[in-house]
């Protein structure tokens, strides 16, 4: 059996090989850790590790931006929101057709200078959109020949769908790079050409007339520069042996049939079930109110929900990173990013300190024993490990919820996600997610899970 790829499987297979570079420790990483402890970080395994991840996320962080009709929130968990709208505009829906008029503000971060130029880019963010608000989220760069990008729009989000319909962009590029639903990537690796430096914009709109307003807590952006791989050198386990997390265990399967209207139902909704399982996890969960849309004949009608909330009206698909991420952010309290990790060590350091990972994987059947299936792109969250170091992984694609925890062997599983490039079994060259992860924490985390976090280059 083939599974559907979550996301457009686009990133590695259509570009050459890219070149090995040295370590690029993330710079706030660094600084919060210490150069040595930085340079010698879990996960390097003697490999580059091109991968920076950076957020705007402090008080003062947003106030080193511009702000167009913007305020600055003080407090436990500092945002940006409108105060005096900078103006008006009409914004037609492409898929319901409506046109509506919105009074916006927009926000600019300061300029990333990249510690490694990169060839692709997500971006991901944590915000409280009401009814009657909604984001847009914007990256603009400087190549590393000095030239400009175009300001794409990397996703308009909203928590709800009552006013817009969450949804990313088609059609974006300038013929040196473009963006492929959720991932600003270059076309053409090989030639050299890098983007070296970047700026996000949030533009908050709402309903005109009102005191309502999006908050945005968390801004960021992960770059990467991962050279072309069909494998990797297997890592040596190190931590968190024996450990398995109780991350509740829940089927995609069983929702088949449920809500074609999101992705065909149930047998696609990999990305939000993973991100179910590792949010409730966490404590949260939907209120019964929430989940009163859904048809309570359905089990686990929070997965419905999950599906619903991700969705992506452009793509048709809940395997759009950054919408997860921000959904996972919309419950109480929690932080949520898109990153790439460098090997299993990463995934061991996050464990120990109680924290799973949700990881981005494509395959055949043959590539991963015990799985059962064929796919071009699936999520997964990582529980756990065996003593021996073999991956305990809560794989949502089992007939049932009591299936759903697998033990993967390490070596497999450590390759299919963190290549690039795979042979399809007609012999073609297929791609793969690079080591993309989703972590979700909460905001009240221990130090030593924040240290964790720091130590795989997320702050």
């Amino acid at each position: 059996m083939t599974r559907p790829a979550p996301r457009r499987t686009v990133l590695a297979a259509a570009f050459a090989a890219a070149a090995t570079a040295a370590v690029a420790v993330p710079a706030r990483a660094a600084a919060a850790t210490g150069p040595d402890r930085a340079a010698t970080a879990p996960g390097t395994a003697g490999e580059a590790a091109p991968v920076d991840y950076h957020a705007w996320t402090s008080y003062t962080d947003w106030r080193c931006g511009a702000g167009r009709g913007t305020t600055v929130r003080a407090g436990s968990r500092p945002g940006v929101a409108v105060d005096r709208p900078a103006g008006t505009t009409s914004y037609t829906d492409p898929h319901t057709g409506t046109t509506a008029e919105w009074e916006y503000a927009v926000w600019t971060s300061p300029e990333r200078g990249l510690p490694h130029p990169a060839t692709e880019l997500v971006a991901s963010w944590n915000a409280d959109t009401p009814a009657g608000t909604w984001i847009q989220v914007e990256l603009g760069g400087t190549y590393s020949d000095g030239t400009a990008t175009p300001w794409y729009v990397m996703g308009r989000w909203a928590a709800g769908d009552g006013d817009i319909r969450r949804t990313s962009v088609d059609g974006q590029g300038d013929g040196r790079s473009a963006i492929s639903t959720d991932t600003f990537a270059v076309d053409k690796p090989a030639s050299g050409l890098r983007l070296a430096a970047y700026r996000l914009r949030l533009t908050l709109y709402r309903k005109p007339g009102t005191r309502l307003t999006p908050v945005v807590w968390r801004l960021g952006a992960m770059a990467s520069d991962i050279p072309d791989r069909f494998t990797v050198p297997a890592s040596t386990p190190r931590l968190a042996l024996g450990k398995r997390l109780p991350v509740p265990c829940y089927s995609q399967d069983i929702h088949k049939g449920q809500y074609p209207q999101y992705d065909n139902g149930g047998e696609a909704w990999c990305s939000p079930t993973s991100s179910q399982m590792a949010l409730e996890y966490w404590g949260r969960k939907p209120t019964p109110a929430g989940l009163a849309w859904v048809d309570p004949s359905y089990a686990d009608p929070q997965v419905d929900q999950a599906a619903r909330y991700t969705y992506d009206y452009q793509y048709q698909g809940c395997g759009n990173w950054p919408f997860n991420a921000a959904y996972a952010a919309s419950y109480r309290d929690m932080n949520a990013v898109i990153t790439r990790l460098r090997s299993l060590n990463d995934v061991e350091r996050l464990i120990a300190a109680d924290i799973p990972v949700i990881t981005s994987q494509s395959f055949l059947a043959s590539e991963l024993d015990g799985s059962g299936y064929s796919t071009a792109g699936h999520l997964m969250c990582v529980a756990g490990f065996t003593t021996t170091g073999d991956v305990v992984v809560n794989d949502p694609a089992s007939p049932d919820d009591a299936a759903v925890r697998h033990v993967y062997q390490r070596r497999q599983f450590e390759n299919i996600w963190l290549r690039t490039k795979r042979y399809l079994a007609n012999g073609q060259v297929g791609s793969g997610s690079g080591g993309v992860v989703y972590l979700y924490w909460p905001t009240d985390a221990s130090p030593a899970q924040r240290d964790a976090l720091r130590d795989v280059g997320v702050c």
